[in-house]
């Protein structure tokens, strides 16, 4: 990927207006927060891309009131760097920061896991069950489509930890390592071993053995070994 490649996505992304909806009782600069944390994630929005104040403003319809109180919200979750006159940019992550976050994720994920073997009804392993032959029939539809498919699965485990504290501080960090996750779900046979891992994390959770559910899924978010020196040299 070279490096002019970020500017340019994103500069892509802003040619056409797009509608602004805040929801319930949020503000423009929340809507626009969300808005932006969600391409952020998709990965729509490349690690150093640039975001101008005008730009967002005149995409999304808003005054740059509103834009100028979404970055700072963005940077206060180190989503973005604000630069001054240079406005904001997206964070990039140093390869030893990432595989530490990755570690943390692990963890708050296997605690989410472990919860869950505890404390899921019926319904919400039902759920769990039917994402997950839905991720092996999207193992054909290459490592996006799967990629959004395995982000509900996850969503499905935070949901039976039964802890919405514990659901959204992962959910905060699994936002901010989103763009490498996917990185992740690129490198070789990923899908494959996603797939058995999460059999595995499943057949915990139904069992309900919280300590193999949260090994399990503390197992499945490490880099280590050839897969951590993997994921180094497609990162670097």
């Amino acid at each position: 990927m070279s490096r002019a490649e970020p500017h340019s996505r994103a500069n892509a992304s802003k040619t056409e207006q797009q509608p602004l909806l805040a929801t319930g009782g949020e503000t423009l600069a929340s809507a626009l927060r969300r808005r932006l944390e969600t391409e952020i994630a998709e990965g729509r929005l490349d690690p150093g891309s640039r975001l101008d104040e005008q730009e967002v403003a005149q995409r999304f319809g808003i005054s740059r009131t509103p834009v100028r109180e979404a970055f700072r919200l963005l940077a206060s979750d180190r989503l973005v760097e604000l630069r001054g006159r240079q406005g904001a940019l997206v964070r990039r992550i140093g390869v030893h920061t990432l595989v530490e976050m990755f570690q943390v994720m692990g963890e708050l994920e296997g605690l989410c896991a472990r919860l869950a073997a505890r404390r899921a009804s019926a319904r919400q392993i039902e759920r769990l069950a039917t994402i997950h032959l839905r991720l092996e029939a999207a193992a054909e539809a290459g490592p996006d489509a799967f990629y959004d498919v395995n982000q509900e699965f996850h969503e499905a485990i935070y949901e039976a930890s039964c802890n919405v504290f514990l659901a959204e501080e992962t959910r905060k960090l699994r936002n901010r390592v989103a763009t490498y996750r996917r990185r992740v779900t690129r490198m070789p046979d990923r899908i494959r071993d996603t797939i058995r891992e999460h059999a595995e994390i499943m057949d915990a959770i139904v069992t309900r053995n919280p300590e193999r559910a949260h090994a399990a899924m503390r197992a499945h978010l490490s880099l280590l070994g050839d897969n951590l020196l993997d994921f180094i040299a497609a990162f670097e």
